[in-house]
Parts: structure tokens; sequence; C-alpha cells
């Protein structure tokens, strides 16, 4: 099973379990398992300027509501059943949802458009098809110093880019290694599903992880093509791009985190984004984490186009399940770089310096 989910599932707390669903037998009752669980998040948040999407120019500033200020509000499923010898059978079924107006929201726009994959999981390893997150995006995600944050991290960096391309990964196929002697691969293809044309559609991506004591190190490759059956997504997740990452990250004993990675978002005849990124996650008590973050893209087919943004966050937990929290960003663009500070509400961003802050609570259940 993959341990690095877009949200912090080491937070959740008591989960609900059902057994034997659909009159299973008394055997299987006593091995099988379903789990419910979700995340609502809400924030106010405010930018300096927003753009207009239809004409790109500044409308000022706004002062909004926001679903997912944090972590995407989400619901799901996740069941697993024991097959004896060390083999279980898992799936999981995630579906994203705006607590703003009860809509799908940050998933591919379909029901179940975060996650939808059924797979076996051994000692060997685990083997996953449907719709799953890329080994690509997990690595950027793991060396992340804001671990993914919907405002001010290397979330909108990647969403700006290229969507949900790689994140949200439809008729794939992923193997993930066991960690041996501190190393773990994982590998993933997915099939267009276009019939005639192999390439339509078709993305693959693999990884590599080492970790000894408190350091981390990762790197990732992904290429992908556009078509296939998944063009038809509400959100669009074939954009046809190569990435690669690197990263390393170390974890002192006192829960004080230092981070660095590079990404590249290359779309053939338009960009070659570069991001650099850097920063530290600190828990100051058990119920406090200060973090920030710095991020600076450069295109490099156009030297003129690049941005630097940079934001913290500050996250109080009042229970294991519930979380206050708040968060500060800048970003400054040059050129036609147009990078946000918030992946709802503010996703891109007029050129010049804009300033944003986001209020919330977060609860998990």
């Amino acid at each position: 099973m993959n341990k690095r989910k877009i949200v912090h599932w080491k937070l959740m707390a008591s989960t609900f379990t059902v057994a034997g669903l659909l009159g299973a037998s008394g055997a299987a009752q006593a091995q099988s398992s379903v789990t419910l669980y979700g995340i609502v998040d809400g924030s106010i948040l405010y930018t300096s300027h927003t753009m207009n999407m239809a004409t790109g120019q500044n409308e000022g500033h706004q002062f909004s509501f926001t679903d997912s200020g944090m972590t995407g509000s989400s619901f799901g499923m996740r069941g697993a059943e024991d097959l004896g010898g060390g083999l279980r059978a898992v799936f999981t079924l995630e579906s994203g949802v705006s607590i703003a107006n009860g809509q799908f929201n940050n998933s591919n726009g379909n029901l179940f458009g975060r996650q939808a994959w059924v797979g076996i999981d051994s000692s060997y390893g685990s083997v996953k098809a449907g719709l799953q997150y890329s080994p690509f995006f997990l690595s950027i995600y793991d060396m992340d110093p804001r671990a993914m944050s919907y405002f001010g991290s290397g979330l909108v960096s990647y969403v700006d880019n290229v969507y949900v391309t790689g994140l949200f990964n439809s008729n794939s196929i992923t193997y993930t290694s066991p960690e041996i002697a501190g190393v773990q691969a994982a590998g993933m293809i997915a099939l267009g599903g276009a019939a005639g044309d192999f390439q339509a559609g078709r993305q693959y991506s693999a990884s590599l992880r080492y970790h000894l004591g408190g350091f981390t190190i990762t790197g990732a490759l992904y290429s992908g093509n556009a078509g296939g059956s998944a063009a038809s997504t509400p959100v669009p997740s074939t954009v046809e791009f190569v990435g690669r990452t690197i990263g390393a990250s170390y974890r002192f004993p006192n829960d004080l985190t230092f981070s660095a990675s590079y990404a590249l978002y290359k779309v053939s005849g338009s960009f070659d984004n570069s991001v650099y990124s850097g920063g530290f996650s600190y828990f100051v008590l058990p119920y406090l984490n200060v973090n920030g973050g710095v991020y600076y893209t450069r295109d490099g087919n156009d030297g003129t186009n690049h941005s630097l943004m940079a934001s913290s966050g500050v996250q109080f937990f009042l229970s294991k399940r519930t979380t206050l929290y708040g968060q500060l960003g800048y970003v400054n663009n040059h050129g036609h770089m147009d990078t946000g500070l918030s992946i709802n509400n503010a996703l891109y961003e007029v050129s010049g310096s804009t300033i944003g802050a986001s209020l919330g609570i977060r609860h998990m259940f």
C-alpha cells in the first residue's frame, strides 16, 4: 500500500469498520473490513490581486470563502480481505467534494475522481489497478515542505502547470516494491483505451526512494500523451508533458524537517518550467506545527517568464481529528508567468506582486 497519500492520514483517528458485507460467510467476516473516512476543510481566503480568467487582467483584491484551504475535502471507503499466505485483497474509492456548494471538487470531476482502484498486497509488494496517484506525483508530495497544502505549496505549482495529469491517473496499473535496505521502487503504466492507437492517452511513471534514519532522497519521472478515454474527464487529466523530479529531506529527532527539491514540467511547444523549492516543517509542540517554503519557477524556453512564491503556515491541533490553521503567502510573477497562491479561487495570478492569507478549520473522520 502507498503510505504517502495527498492528505495527512497519519493524523486520522479511530475508524468505523463494517465486516461481512452482502452476506459474506462467517469466515470471511472475520478477515475482511471496510473503513469509511473523509475530510472537511473550509477557509476564508484573501488575495490583494485577482485574475479575471476571461481577460487576464487584475480585478482587485478578494475576500471569499474557500473550500479546501489546506487539504482537499473528500470522503471515501477503503477495504481489505485477508486471503491467507500473506496476501490481502485491497481497494479504495474516494471522491472529492466542495463544502462551499456540495459539488465535486479537488478531483478529475467524476464521482470517485480521486481514487478508484483494486489490488493485491503482499510481502513482495503491491499491485493496484484503476484510478490512482502516479509515483511522480507522490515523489513530489514526499519532498514538499508544506505537505502539498492547497495554499502556497508545490501543489499549486503542479496544478498550475499540468492540471491533474499525473495526479489522478485513469486506467493505470502500478507496482510498489517492499522496502529493502531502505530502498523502495514504484512503477506505473496507464493505458489510453483508444482502439487502434496505443499511444493515445498512454502514461507511464517510475520512482526510486531511499531513506536511512532521518535522511530521505527520492527521484521520479513521468511521461504522458494526450487523448485516450481519460480525455473525457471533466478536469483535464491527459495533458501531454514530460516530468522529472529529485529531492531530499532530513528529519531531526526533535521533529524538525528540512527539505529541498527540483521538479520539471515540460510541455512540448509551450513551456519548459523548472521549479526549485525548499523549506521546513517543525512541530514546536505535539499540537503545534509551523512550516514554510520557497518556490522559484523558471521557463527554460523563455527566461523572462519566472515567478517566486513564498509561504508559511501554522497548524494548531485541537485534537487528532480537528485542526485550526493560518497561512500567509506572497507571489511575484514576471513575463507571462501566472503562478497563483491557492488551488481554489486563486490558482492563477497577474504579473507583479500579490499577497494572500488563508484562515480555516479542517476536520477528519
